[in-house]
């Protein structure tokens, strides 16, 4: 008999981060299951018995002792990840992950995986055109899977695993304390502006590759406090391929690239994440930027016409990642912004803006508030002609922020807001003052 490959998944239509619906039936019968038998493997499917919520017994010996199996991971469903946890836990190898590519946003941990995409049309189904390739690599996945490696990160990560008593916890101790160390030191150097001493704390690291991921980080965005995009440029090139791979490094990656002057591969590179994760708040907010700075670009250039389309550009992605999650008042305020600098402004801008302020109260009342929730509110009085509003905002906004770059950001809104006001023969005197506090 052929060797069973069990597949974790979802039933029937279930929704994606972005509320489209997925027909992971049909991802099941023309995909994932003629990929199995093409591999030689006998496919077997779990079924939606669940008792009192709990994975019944013969779930957890499918789980166990089958050898190979398929995970589905797109619409990040929980049952799936519990499922895949279990597995990683007790089968070092031959479990291939499978997603949707571009729907949906997919948890940070995963991005590390190598998981293989898939595509679908707009029926939620597997896409005619790249079934047939998509059904072979898979196929390819699972055969190759009888002689790999470990594919479970557990196995990977951790020496020796299962037997704890080899995983020499006083070095691992030694490991954590080494780290705390070297992040009190980065905290310390970005309060002080100390270029030069995040780069020794950089270089004590050795191989980056080999380096604590959480520590490779710290470090990517202690550059990123200190302006200094070539340096965080340089840093990802040294990082290893999985956290490169990671959606926050290439995230910042495109920030740099886009601050270094790299505009084009900054778009390459974040338009390229949003197509295999789906669109989010922060992703598509930096993209967002990159239209922004060209815009600007092409203005000081008198490139009119490619100025007023990388303006709607921007405005696009901002609104997308505000769509994204309602929550993050980031892109909101930034579209509403940018629609202020069309002549008129964009009609949209009334509808959003409550929406924004909205969505900054909310996350006020649910937490500790932070500089970026009094920006927020502040870019939103101005836009609003509140003096009296805007003041308070201001205040609130310089007593929060942290980072000299923060108030350099707002400044810079304040000053589009205020050139195209001018423009239409607006005063600006008060907008200008307030420019000059947040660069104090």
């Amino acid at each position: 008999m052929p060797p069973l490959c069990f597949v974790l998944m979802p039933f029937g239509q279930k929704p994606t981060s972005d509320g489209r619906q997925v027909d992971f039936d049909a991802v099941y019968q023309q995909l994932i299951q003629p990929a199995i038998l093409a591999a030689g493997l006998q496919p077997l499917r779990a079924d939606e018995e669940r008792v009192g919520g709990v994975i019944h017994k013969a779930m957890f010996e499918r789980l166990i002792l089958c050898e190979f199996a398929v995970a589905d991971l797109t619409s990040a469903n929980a049952n799936v990840f519990y499922e895949l946890g279990l597995r990683h836990a007790v089968r070092p190898h031959a479990t291939q992950l499978l997603f949707a590519q571009g729907w949906g946003q997919l948890p940070f941990d995963v991005n590390l995986l190598r998981a293989l995409p898939y595509t679908l049309d707009d029926s939620g189904a597997p896409d005619p055109a790249s079934l047939a390739s998509e059904v072979a690599a898979l196929t390819r996945k699972l055969r190759d899977a009888r002689h790999a490696q470990a594919d479970s990160p557990v196995y990977q990560l951790l020496e020796g695993f299962p037997d704890i008593a080899r995983l020499k916890t006083d070095v691992f101790r030694e490991q954590v304390d080494y780290a705390e160390t070297l992040k009190t030191a980065l905290a310390k150097a970005r309060a002080n502006g100390q270029l030069d001493e995040i780069q020794l704390i950089a270089a004590q690291l050795g191989d980056v590759a080999l380096a604590d991921a959480g520590v490779v980080v710290d470090v990517l965005l202690s550059y990123r406090a200190l302006s200094a995009w070539a340096h965080m440029v340089d840093w990802v090139g040294k990082m290893s391929p999985p956290l490169q791979a990671s959606t926050l490094v290439r995230e910042q990656l495109g920030l740099a690239l886009n601050r270094a002057g790299r505009s084009e591969e900054a778009e390459r590179v974040l338009v390229d994440l949003i197509q295999q994760r789906g669109a989010s708040s922060e992703t598509c907010g930096i993209l967002g930027r990159v239209y922004k700075d060209r815009w600007q670009a092409r203005l000081r250039e008198g490139r009119a016409a490619e100025a007023a389309g990388a303006l709607r550009l921007a405005i696009a992605e901002y609104l997308r990642g505000f769509e994204a999650d309602w929550r993050d008042a980031y892109p909101g305020v930034n579209a509403v912004t940018l629609m202020e600098q069309q002549t008129p402004p964009d009609p949209r801008q009334a509808e959003v803006l409550p929406v924004v302020r909205y969505a900054v109260a909310r996350r006020m009342a649910s937490g500790r508030p932070d500089y970026w929730d009094y920006a927020t509110l502040l870019e939103l009085a101005v836009l609003a002609h509140d003096t009296a509003g805007a003041q308070v905002a201001l205040a609130d906004a310089l007593a929060h922020r942290r980072e000299h770059w923060e108030g350099e950001t707002t400044a810079n809104n304040l000053r589009l807001i205020a050139q195209a006001r001018a423009q239409r023969g607006e005063a600006v005197d008060e907008l200008d003052a307030m420019v000059n506090a947040l660069l104090a």
